[in-house]
C-alpha cells in the first residue's frame, strides 16, 4: 500500500514539467526552429537566452500554445497543451508589448488590459497587481499605445507575475527599465519564487545581470537548444585562456575549445572542460573566469564578434 502510495507521488511528481518534443516550427518555407527537444521542471528560474532572430519568443509561443507548431509536441504536467484549457490554466505567457499600431491590445486602456488579464488568469492575485501598479506609478487610464517602452514592460511584469500561474513566461520584461526598477523587477520576482514555488522562464537580452538570478541558462542558436544546463555549473567549466600562440595550444589540446581570436603571435580561446577536470596553466598563459554573457557571445556570437 505504502509503496504504491510513493509511486504514485513520484509519478505525479515526475510528470509536473512542460515537455518539447521535436518541436519544429516553419514559416513559408523557413524552418524557425528544429526538432526542439525540452524539459522545463517545476520550481525552477529559467534564463532563455539567444540572438536576435534565433527563435526564443516562438518557442515561447509555442509551449504556452499561442502558436501552433509546424510538428512535434508539448505537453504540461503530462496533458497536451494544444487548445486544452486545463493545460493552460497553468501557464501564462507575457508577451513584450510593442507600439506599432492603436489597434487590437494596444487599444486597451492599461486598466481594461489588466482587467481581461485578471479573468482569463484564474488564480489571478489582485492584491500584487495593485500593489505592483502603484509601485510602477503607472497612469491605469493610458492606452497601451500611449505607455513608454518602460511603461509597457511594467504592465508586462505585472501581468507575470500577478497571474500566479505556475509555468510563467517573460519576454524581455527589463526592456526599457531604468537600473532601479531593473533591481526592483529581479527581487520582487525571486520573492514571489521562494513563496510559490513557481517556474518562470525569461527571456531576456541583458544577460549579465540576470545572470544571478538564473538557476539553469537554456541557449537557443538558429532554431536550435544548443545548451540547457545549471548556470553555476556551466560558469565553473568556462575559462578564457589567452598567450602566446604555441603556449595556448599546447595547454588546450584535447580540450573542447570556442571562440578563437588571434592577435599577431598570440591567441585567445574559449575552454568548456568536462565536468570535475581542471586547468592547469604556466606562468606564460593567463587563465580567466567567465561571465554567462561571455560565454554566450563565445558560443553563439561567431568568429571575431
Amino acid at each position: 500500500m505504502h509503496v504504491r502510495m510513493h509511486e504514485e507521488m513520484r509519478e505525479k511528481m515526475s510528470e509536473e514539467k512542460i515537455i518539447a518534443k521535436n518541436v519544429v516550427k516553419t514559416y513559408g518555407k523557413k524552418d524557425v526552429l528544429h526538432g526542439i527537444d525540452l524539459e522545463l521542471e517545476k520550481g525552477k528560474i529559467y534564463g532563455l537566452i539567444g540572438r536576435n532572430g534565433a527563435g526564443k519568443t516562438t518557442l515561447l509561443s509555442i509551449l504556452s500554445s499561442q502558436n501552433p507548431a509546424s510538428s512535434g509536441t508539448v505537453t504540461c504536467n503530462g496533458m497536451s497543451v494544444w487548445e486544452n484549457r486545463e493545460a493552460l490554466d497553468h501557464i501564462c505567457f507575457s508577451r513584450e508589448l510593442n507600439p506599432i499600431t492603436g489597434y487590437g491590445q494596444n487599444a486597451y486602456k492599461v486598466k481594461d488590459y489588466l482587467k481581461a488579464a485578471s479573468i482569463y488568469m484564474p488564480n489571478w492575485d489582485q492584491a500584487l497587481a495593485d500593489r505592483l501598479v502603484e509601485k510602477f506609478e503607472l497612469d491605469k487610464k493610458k492606452r497601451i499605445a500611449r505607455l513608454s517602452k518602460g511603461m509597457m514592460s511594467m504592465v508586462t511584469i505585472i501581468i507575470a507575475l500577478a497571474s500566479k500561474a505556475d509555468y510563467t513566461f517573460l519576454d524581455e520584461p527589463v526592456a526599457g527599465l531604468d537600473v532601479v526598477m531593473r533591481e526592483y523587477f529581479y527581487r520582487v520576482l525571486l520573492d514571489e519564487f521562494t513563496t510559490s514555488g513557481r517556474t518562470f522562464v525569461i527571456s531576456t537580452h541583458i544577460i549579465e545581470e540576470a545572470s544571478d538570478v538564473f538557476e539553469e541558462v537554456v541557449m537557443l542558436d538558429r532554431g536550435k537548444v544548443i545548451l540547457k544546463e545549471n548556470t553555476q555549473e556551466l560558469l565553473d567549466r568556462c575559462y578564457h585562456v589567452s598567450g602566446k600562440i604555441e603556449e595556448v595550444d599546447v595547454l588546450t589540446a584535447g580540450l573542447k575549445t570556442f571562440h578563437e581570436e588571434k592577435l599577431g603571435r598570440s591567441k585567445g580561446v574559449m575552454v568548456m572542460l568536462e565536468t570535475g577536470r581542471e586547468l592547469a596553466g604556466n606562468a606564460d598563459v593567463t587563465i580567466q573566469q567567465m561571465n554567462l554573457q561571455q560565454v554566450f557571445v563565445a558560443l553563439c556570437g561567431g568568429e571575431g564578434v
